[in-house]
């Protein structure tokens, strides 16, 4: 239950993460509004968003390794209580033993015709 939250976390953490590396704007946007371009007018002021848009997303960034850490920690350390796959749940019978050193003729399928 707990590694199903967290990778719910993990995966709301990553898709904010994309959205907030596109909101932000490029290197090259300083550049055109030094020169007056009107690009520098926004919500956060010339300089506000860049500066809250890098903040945030170094803190999403550290949740994000956070619970990668935390999902690869809880993978690892699962306990082996339950079989995890259909070949674990076949029981194993012991082999016939081959006497006499002739090899053993394989078992042909009840529906193939005899040759």
């Amino acid at each position: 239950m707990l590694q199903q939250i967290l990778l719910v976390i993990h995966v709301l953490l990553s898709f904010s993460i994309i959205a907030l590396v596109l909101l932000q704007r490029g290197k090259g946007a300083d550049a055109g509004a030094g020169f007056g371009s009107g690009a520098s007018g926004t919500v956060f002021g010339a300089r506000g968003s860049s500066t809250f848009f890098s903040k945030t997303t170094a803190i999403l960034a550290t949740c994000f390794f956070a619970t990668s850490l935390s999902l690869a920690y809880s993978a690892s350390h699962r306990t082996a209580s339950a079989p995890k796959s259909l070949l674990e749940q076949v029981p194993v019978s012991p082999l016939p033993a081959n006497t006499g050193g002739a090899p053993v003729a394989p078992l042909a399928a009840p529906d193939a015709p005899a040759k």
